[in-house]
């Protein structure tokens, strides 16, 4: 079977309207991407949004997969007037099938986080037997090991925990960190997330790797509850919003670890959790920084609230 690919640039303001347009005139399915990708006028979007809302780029480029036999020209003119747009020009070409699933799997392969800690897909064979290898297949939850803030934390992590402590991964996306703290000889772990399926498949993902971690919302976080150990991989935004209500969570010579910012952004970062938390610098990978440090000693968590 063939499909028939069909590809025009949108502004940002109609990346929304143009998407949902084409779906419901008949693609099977709309990809969006950075036309200046790789050239010096590359638009990089790091979802910094508080409410949820995406990001486009300036210039989006959509490319909408519609099956075979249908006809381009009728569905983009159906879909321009869903939209309430003019018809654009656009491309089209003949995308020949194939093993979706094998040439999926073909783009991934073990990931090294330290000598001895790895990110395995299911498919493959992990490099070293005797390290602590995280099974995790690349899904629609953030958080498989291959972006630098994710890495920042595992490293972390496996410096960090000691055995027996507790651990939360607030934002906990995919559960990669909540997994990787139980294996690294966490005993209570606990990952929470706003998001019903990150949460789903964190559960999942800990069945996968064998270890007990409990995933739930993050409003079902028992009140007064406090970790040796709390990590955020999110944004530099919320991370800033939610500093009292994460400082809150750290225990009496505990300490925090908060990914997902820019370099740019970490002195932000460092004032807003000033107050309760002594965070500095850790380390830094292709312009993400990974802040950590201890709880303040004369913190009480109540005076974060």
């Amino acid at each position: 079977m063939t499909y028939v690919a069909l590809r025009f640039d949108v502004d940002a303001a109609d990346g929304d309207a143009w998407s949902d347009a084409l779906i419901d005139a008949g693609a099977l399915a709309v990809d969006a991407s950075d036309p200046r990708a790789g050239s010096g006028d590359e638009a990089p979007v790091f979802d910094e949004r508080v409410d949820g809302e995406p990001r486009w780029w300036p210039v989006s480029r959509l490319t909408a997969l519609l099956a075979d036999g249908v006809d381009s020209r009728r569905l983009l003119t159906r879909a321009a007037a869903l939209a309430g747009r003019d018809v654009p020009d656009a491309q089209t070409w003949q995308v020949a099938d194939q093993d979706w699933v094998r040439a999926t799997q073909a783009q991934f392969h073990p990931i090294r986080i330290e000598d001895d800690l790895w990110i395995v897909p299911t498919w493959c064979t992990a490099p070293r037997a005797d390290a602590t290898n995280i099974a995790l297949d690349p899904g629609l939850a953030f958080g498989t090991g291959a972006h630098p803030s994710t890495r920042l934390c595992l490293s972390w992590l496996r410096q960090h925990v000691r055995l027996g402590a507790s651990v939360l991964d607030y934002g906990c996306g995919s559960g990669i960190l909540a997994i990787a703290a139980s294996k690294l000889g966490a005993r209570r772990v606990v990952g929470a997330d706003i998001d019903a399926q990150a949460i789903s498949a964190s559960t999942a993902n800990a069945r996968l790797n064998g270890v007990e971690a409990a995933f739930i919302d993050v409003d079902a976080l028992q009140s007064g509850a406090t970790f040796d150990i709390v990590v955020a991989n999110i944004l530099a935004n919320p991370l800033r919003v939610l500093a009292p209500a994460l400082c809150k969570r750290i225990a009496a010579g505990g300490a925090i670890a908060l990914a997902g910012i820019l370099v740019a952004q970490a002195q932000d970062v460092v004032d807003a959790y000033a107050r309760w938390v002594e965070l500095q610098a850790w380390r830094v990978d292709d312009d993400w920084v990974l802040l950590a440090g201890p709880r303040r000693p004369a913190f009480a968590p109540d005076a974060a609230r």
